[in-house]
Order: structure tokens, then C-alpha cells, then sequence
């Protein structure tokens, strides 16, 4: 049995903002409106950034 899977690489809120892509406020709004899937461990928000990327590439190509 051959299965190739990768770990996600989650981030919290502010590590997310800390590469430049969105804004803090802006992630914390798209968690609150459940735009973008997150696990939550208490009250942190850890999230898939490797999706949070093709999410946001899917929102820019369907608008070009």
C-alpha cells in the first residue's frame, strides 16, 4: 500500500499575515464569514496554508 500524502502546513492568524499575503483583519474576517476552512484548537485558528494559496489563485484567475 502505497500512499503518497504530505502534511499540511498549518498556520495561525498572525502567521499567516506575517508572509504578506493577506492582512490579519482580512483573514480573521473570511474565518468569521467561513470563506476559508480552518481547525480550531480552543480559540486558536489553525489554518491549511497551502489551500488558503490555491483559494486565493482561484479568486484572482476566475476575475482575470
Amino acid at each position: 500500500m502505497n500512499v503518497n500524502t504530505t502534511i499540511p502546513h498549518m498556520m495561525t492568524v498572525r502567521e499567516v499575515a506575517k508572509t504578506g499575503v493577506l492582512p490579519e483583519n482580512a483573514i480573521r474576517t473570511m474565518l468569521k464569514n467561513k470563506t476559508i476552512p480552518a481547525v480550531y484548537s480552543g480559540n486558536k485558528a489553525l489554518i491549511n496554508f497551502d489551500k488558503l494559496c490555491d483559494y486565493l489563485n482561484s479568486l484572482s484567475a476566475s476575475n482575470a
